[in-house]
């Protein structure tokens, strides 16, 4: 981008850290390549399988939503990184999906966390 002066314009995105939950999302029946790439749990069933992921702020909440997720049911924790609030957990669709929603739930009834909508596919 140029301006009339021909200068390029320079634009800075800032994050600012609020309270939420920005990308809450359910993939049922991935791919094998997709466990393997990311270097997920990679026995399980593929067939029956799903990967849960989500994105919040600040990112040190990905840490409590780790714990939440584990202990709401029979998934597995594949990734939880408290610097970009990412969490990624595998199990049953049904088992992913739940743990999600404790998650999300709990973030808005308790923490008082602005949420998204969970997402299937």
């Amino acid at each position: 981008m140029a301006n009339d002066h021909g200068e390029q314009i320079r634009i800075v995105q800032e994050t600012v850290a609020g309270k939420e939950i920005t990308f809450a999302h359910v993939m049922g029946g991935p791919a094998p390549i997709i466990y393997q790439k990311l270097g997920l749990n990679p026995q399980l069933d593929y067939g029956s399988s799903a990967i849960g992921i989500m994105n919040m702020t600040p990112p040190e909440s990905a840490v409590i939503a780790s714990d939440i997720a584990v202990k709401s049911g029979n998934v597995y924790l594949g990734f939880a990184d408290r610097f970009t609030g990412t969490l990624i957990i595998t199990g049953e669709i049904s088992d992913v999906t739940s743990a999600l929603t404790e998650v999300v739930d709990y973030f808005r009834d308790s923490l008082g966390y602005v949420v998204c909508q969970i997402t299937k596919r």
